[in-house]
């Protein structure tokens, strides 16, 4: 009888598998044989999911955005206060800091091998941006893109001292001080 296989739990199977490749080796270094090679697969195999290393890319921040997502407003839930929230913001990016620390780190090893503008007109990426800013936007209430892009600009901020060692920075610390800026900033009936 054939193997049955459901190809987009196999697909998401190799994409979680390659965001330790990436780190490991970085976007730049790593090819699509090596690749292939790490995940125990052939070449003809990882084509078949994903046409090229960008492609392959692309599917993981799509992926690590739903991912993450939905991971943040399950440790935010039951926080009473926009103060809880925020302070459970902190202990989540605590417990995650390494994962988040290499995120980053193969997310500036891709932009380093990529020209701005394919970037920033990129539609996977404007996708995932725009995800993430409606997860802020559901965290605090309000529809303000500028708001939602100073939170996320703020928490990208944080990983990055950490990326580069910055042993002073503490999340939970900051989360709580962004939450009583945003408590003092936003209309009473958002908090």
């Amino acid at each position: 009888m054939p193997k049955i296989v459901d190809h987009e739990q196999y697909r998401k199977e190799l994409l979680k598998k390659c965001f330790d490749l990436f780190a490991e080796k970085g976007y730049g270094s790593i090819t699509m044989r090596q690749i292939a090679e790490g995940l125990g697969v052939s070449t003809g195999t990882l084509y078949h999911y994903f046409p090229s290393k960008q492609s392959l890319f692309e599917q993981l921040a799509q992926e690590i955005c739903e991912q993450d997502v939905s991971a943040a407003l399950a440790e935010l839930e039951g926080a009473q206060t926009l103060q809880e929230a925020m302070e459970a913001l902190g202990r989540y990016l605590v417990n995650n800091e390494d994962y988040f620390v290499k995120w980053t780190y193969i997310w500036i090893d891709f932009c380093q091998h990529q020209e701005t503008n394919s970037i920033q007109n990129n539609s996977v990426f404007k996708h995932t941006n725009k995800q993430y800013q409606q997860a802020v936007y559901d965290f605090l209430g309000v529809q303000d893109p500028v708001l939602a892009s100073f939170v996320l600009s703020f928490v990208n901020g944080l990983i990055l001292e950490k990326l580069w060692g910055d042993e002073t920075v503490d999340f939970i610390e900051q989360c709580a001080l962004l939450g009583k800026m945003l408590t003092a900033y936003l209309p009473q009936s958002s908090n």
